[in-house]
């Protein structure tokens, strides 16, 4: 990928166009349904491949409107154990019944998201995690491979930072029932260093609680200034390449011989020879239109941003036990995590976001916990935490790429790549099998 001068910085809101007369009587080469960090990178991907391509990115609401504004701002490539194992599946019952706990399912949606669940548990077994694992780490180790040239291109490389994770622990019994977790990293090359007593973990970062017992290093983990800015730097490129982006609520898609249709809220159609949907936690509701029932649901995360001087934060820390992450974001400090399974369509329950804030107070003293913004978001997930990425069922000109869950922005540079090669008709650069978006039936 070849740096270009930077664009103009695309301003936080900035607006979307319209559709206009030209877009929907003409028929794009690529559309691609998503305007969030998966979306614009396949995007971008696709016009640095074929600048003469024609690509046309339509979003419901904006650019990083969803989860993509707000969220952790982490490349984690060693992340690579699935949500659903045994050690959740133990967990969550205890977990459900605290409706600001780490795991949270609201009683008015349980009868919705019945299906998920039960596909969630089977998820669980031994043999599937071990499987879900092993695609996991192919796909962040093509995503560590592509993540520096992309973020080079974009003339982003500054906002990298390679300082790694830390993993806090309360007690010892703690500590030692995430070492399993631990030995499946290890047998997957993935470097880590313990620690024992707040002397030891102060070397890593001061200014913690003496409550925190036990701790894991993990050097190869890195994180962004402001996901929501990189974001925009995206969209940036791809406007100076000749991108159209547009504003358009996708509703159905409308297999033609001579193309595909994308049908807008309110009628208009949109066409295009290749459509992909990236539409995160919404995609599964347009892969519905062409017959295909694939099982996403939403991990509701919640997250509060705290203005600079919050906290002399050196890098990101995660607390395994309580489900939440504290970050350094745009200056600040970002306190969030967690998961809440209430749907897409529920109103926020901000009393989550104040609960995380008050768990980091704990374990952070000195934390300065005013002024902050709460946020709230959709992580698009399904039941393994695998995307789905693949064709479609019965029209291979449709690409499926979402369901990234927690891993969306880690996870972005290899989607891209492998989306790019199905569109060109290429060997996509690793095994598709695991993330077939048809792997449920």
């Amino acid at each position: 990928m070849t740096p270009q001068p930077d664009p103009p910085e695309l301003p936080p809101d900035a607006p979307l166009a319209a559709p206009d007369a030209a877009l929907l009587a003409g028929t794009a080469d690529v559309v691609v349904i998503g305007a969030g960090v998966v979306g614009l990178s396949i995007a971008l991907r696709l016009l640095l491949a074929d600048p003469a391509r024609r690509v046309v990115v339509l979003d419901r609401a904006g650019v990083a409107a969803g989860a993509s504004r707000g969220n952790a701002g982490a490349y984690a490539f060693s992340d690579i154990q699935p949500l659903a194992s045994p050690g959740i599946v133990r967990q969550a019952p205890r977990w459900l019944l605290d409706p600001l706990g780490p795991l949270a399912l609201r009683p008015a949606y349980l009868l919705r998201i019945a299906p998920w669940l039960w596909r969630f548990w089977r998820a669980s077994s031994a043999a599937r995690v071990d499987a879900a694992t092993v695609a996991q780490v192919a796909l962040n180790r093509l995503a560590a491979e592509g993540t520096p040239r992309l973020l080079a291109a974009l003339g982003a490389q500054d906002w990298w930072h390679e300082d790694g994770n830390l993993h806090l622990y309360e007690s010892e019994a703690e500590w030692r029932a995430s070492l399993p977790g631990w030995q499946q990293r290890a047998a997957h090359g993935i470097a880590f260093e313990h620690a024992h007593g707040p002397a030891a973990i102060a070397q890593w970062q001061p200014g913690l609680s003496p409550a925190l017992v036990a701790a894991t290093f993990v050097p190869g983990w890195a994180t962004i200034d402001d996901p929501h800015r990189l974001v925009r730097r995206i969209a940036a490129h791809c406007l100076a390449r000749g991108a159209r982006l547009v504003r358009g609520e996708a509703q159905a898609l409308v297999p033609a011989a001579e193309a595909v249709r994308v049908r807008l809220a309110g009628g208009a159609q949109v066409a295009a020879r290749q459509v992909v949907v990236a539409a995160g936690a919404w995609s599964h509701r347009l892969a519905r239109t062409l017959g295909e029932r694939i099982p996403l649901d939403t991990e509701r995360g919640y997250n509060t941003t705290l203005p600079p001087g919050a906290f002399d934060l050196r890098r990101q820390l995660t607390f395994p036990g309580h489900g939440f992450v504290v970050t350094r974001i745009a200056g600040g400090v970002r306190v969030g995590g967690a998961v809440e399974l209430a749907g897409l369509d529920a109103a926020p329950d901000y009393r989550r976001s104040a609960a995380l804030l008050a768990k980091a107070k704990r374990f952070l003293p000195a934390l300065r916990a005013e002024g902050g913004t709460p946020w709230m978001g959709c992580r698009p997930s399904l039941p393994d935490s695998l995307p789905a990425i693949g064709r479609a069922r019965d029209d291979e000109r449709v690409v499926y790429a979402f369901g990234h869950g927690h891993l969306g922005l880690t996870q972005s540079a290899a989607t891209a790549a492998v989306v790019e090669a199905l569109l060109a008709g290429r060997q996509p650069p690793l095994e598709l099998r695991p993330y077939s978006p048809q792997r449920f039936g």
